[in-house]
């Protein structure tokens, strides 16, 4: 009796046991951290969990200079970002990227839910602030080539060299259609003609992964851990203001913004983009930050856009003049208009107790504040930042890779324009000899990589000198040139110099100097000092070939009698080596201009199709080698 007293005893507490284990498993069991539950679910699961707090922090991203683990872990941010040139050091490995990132990540982890937090950066032409990393050409110069696979190359490469350095999400592509060469952002756009553009955006399948064949059309997509969320950015209309001035108006009718400037976010958005940047511009006198019937009603609505909207750097305070002097109407603005994150990129303590506010206060909805999150989540979700919040060291060998190197220089190569090419088809000047007995390699740009790559190269605005690793044009010159051929590199030499030397021929390389958004902005478009006399000086005594590198066409009408031949090389980026592949015949110029040349700037804007049309050089045009024939 008393064993059987014992033994139901035993049952009745092992029993216990197991309910209480059970218990504790269901407990542990959290339905958004199951990577096999739907996405939908996962998302309702996680925000029914989420305080207030919690979910204005997913609508933030501020710059990493503001940022620390424990500033993550308090606020719930949501993201961070690289701004131009915010790096964790000078000359950064992707190692020293990995290591900051995931420090910061580590303090997302820590929140009471643990929701990663999305780190971005401005990767516009390669990953462009990380010292090393290969630096393609400026789409101003992919546009030339008209080969969305290409594009799509330089996409993935991109995505993997952002991933080598910890980096998942990227500000790119720029779906700008630059109708006016005065603004200073026109490297950043593909072309004036809205076809090419459109056809450029093969960019988001190779940053972003192709959607699979069973796969929903239109809906963020990010394939893998080598493959980074994509931003179309800057909707919309910010190639078409007045004069080209960067962040101004855009006076177009509504047909016309929607055939011209919309035209890349179509195809984006069908193409599973993930995120679309708003554009300082206005509409019609409307700002873009504001502007609800095209964030909301078009982008949202009738486009049906699934991911989400982010703001673009300091955005919202720009909904006034002066900026910033009354900051709650710019957060009621912006955040009523669409926006789901804000780049703030500093105040984000102000911006949470305006917001707070103003839902409190039911200026702001909760409908409105879920919908943000909930788009937030979804790319989150999606790209599996859940699964996989920290970097991959593996990965780091992918920077500036010998693969990527090679790819950007064929982009050079394939995006040369050839303009002039001796005085009649009967006398071509291009390709040059290898063999000659002295040769004179001359201008500003000649041995210059921060020229060379322009803007949003190192640093925002880009710099002179040796920034990063790459392949000068006069290094590849001289190490495509015969052996016994005799390079004589002077950078603005005077006439005697030119004369006495009795060279069998001249590379002259000129252009502008870097610079990004409105610091770029030129009412005069003409080729900076020394450049125009650097070109007269060396183009009277020899027989010349002028090498333009420059974001946008420039005024070069006054100087083209003289010159013999002319190449538009636009910003190559680091692999200089593409431009000797062809100016010496290793391969052919193929190239045809995606944007209008003028004669003069009195007659801009003018794009192809124009009444006044009356180009220097009209689009599409572009003369032709054949490879020599070793």
């Amino acid at each position: 009796m008393q064993k059987r007293k014992m033994g139901n005893i035993l049952f009745l507490c092992c029993w216990m046991i197991l309910l209480s284990v059970k218990a504790a498993a269901e407990e542990e069991y959290i339905t958004y951290k199951d990577p096999n539950k739907p996405l939908n679910k996962r998302i309702k699961d996680l925000m029914k969990r989420m305080t207030l707090e919690e979910k204005i922090g997913q609508m933030i991203q501020i710059d990493r200079t503001k940022a620390t683990p424990d500033v993550l872990k308090k606020y719930y941010i949501g993201s961070l970002l690289s701004g131009g040139g915010s790096v964790p050091k000078k000359e950064a490995t992707a190692e020293d990227w990995i290591d900051m990132i995931n420090g910061f990540q580590k303090g997302s982890l820590s929140t009471r839910l643990g929701i990663p937090m999305i780190y971005g950066i401005d990767a516009v032409h390669g990953n462009n602030n990380v010292y090393k990393a290969t630096i393609f050409p400026h789409n101003v110069a992919l546009g030339v080539t008209r080969d969305p696979q290409l594009i799509k190359k330089i996409g993935a490469a991109t995505a993997l060299e952002a991933r080598a350095t910890g980096i998942p999400y990227v500000f790119a592509p720029c779906l700008a259609v630059c109708r006016d060469p005065r603004w200073g952002r026109c490297c950043e756009s593909y072309s004036e003609d809205p076809n090419i553009v459109r056809s450029m955006t093969e960019m988001v399948p190779g940053l972003q992964g192709d959607i699979p064949s069973n796969g929903r059309l239109g809906v963020p997509f990010v394939a893998n851990k080598e493959k980074v969320a994509a931003c179309a950015k800057h909707y919309v209309g910010d190639g078409g203001t007045v004069k080209g001035i960067n962040e101004n108006n855009t006076i177009i009718d509504r047909h016309g913004l929607l055939s011209i400037h919309m035209a890349g976010y179509y195809s984006s958005i069908i193409k599973g983009v993930a995120t679309v940047m708003v554009s300082f511009s206005s509409w019609n006198g409307v700002r873009m930050h504001g502007n609800k019937e095209l964030v909301t009603g078009f982008l949202k609505g009738t486009l049906r856009f699934r991911g989400f909207v982010i703001s673009d750097w300091a955005g919202i305070d720009k909904l006034t003049y002066p900026w910033h002097t009354n900051y709650t109407y710019s957060i009621l603005e912006g955040v009523n208009a669409g926006i789901d994150m804000v780049m703030l990129p500093y105040n984000y303590t102000e911006f949470i107790d305006g917001l707070t506010h103003l839902v409190n206060n039911n200026f702001v909805s909760m409908t409105r504040i879920d919908d943000a999150v909930k788009r937030i989540l979804r790319v989150k979700f999606q790209m599996g930042l859940f699964e996989n919040p920290l970097a991959d060291y593996s990965l780091t060998k992918h920077l500036g890779s010998p693969e990527h190197r090679e790819l950007a220089r064929e982009a050079v190569r394939r995006s040369l324009v050839l303009l002039k090419n001796g005085a009649n088809a009967d006398e071509p000047v291009l390709p040059l000899p290898k063999k000659a007995t002295s040769i004179l390699v001359a201008g500003t740009h000649a041995n210059n990589m921060g020229y060379q790559c322009g803007g949003w190269t190192i640093t925002w605005q880009g710099l002179s000198g040796n920034i990063t690793i790459g392949t000068t044009i006069l290094s590849a010159i001289e190490s495509t040139v015969d052996p016994e051929t005799k390079v004589v590199y002077k950078e603005n030499p005077d006439s005697e110099f030119v004369k006495s030397n009795n060279f069998s021929y001249a590379i002259v390389v000129v252009g502008e100097t870097p610079y990004a958004e409105g610091s770029g902005d030129s009412l005069n478009l003409t080729i900076p000092a020394p450049g125009p006399d650097i070109m007269t000086t060396v183009c009277a005594s020899v027989k010349c070939v002028v090498v333009l590198v420059t974001g946008r066409p420039v005024v070069i009408q006054p100087y083209l009698a003289q010159i013999d031949a002319l190449v538009a090389a636009w910003l190559p980026g680091t692999e200089g080596q593409g431009v000797a592949d062809v100016l010496f015949g290793d391969y052919g110029f193929t190239g045809k201009l995606a944007r209008t040349w003028f004669k003069t700037v009195d007659q801009l804007p003018m794009n192809v199709g124009d009444s006044h049309y009356d180009p220097l050089f009209p689009f599409g045009f572009g003369l032709t080698t054949e490879p020599v024939k070793a």
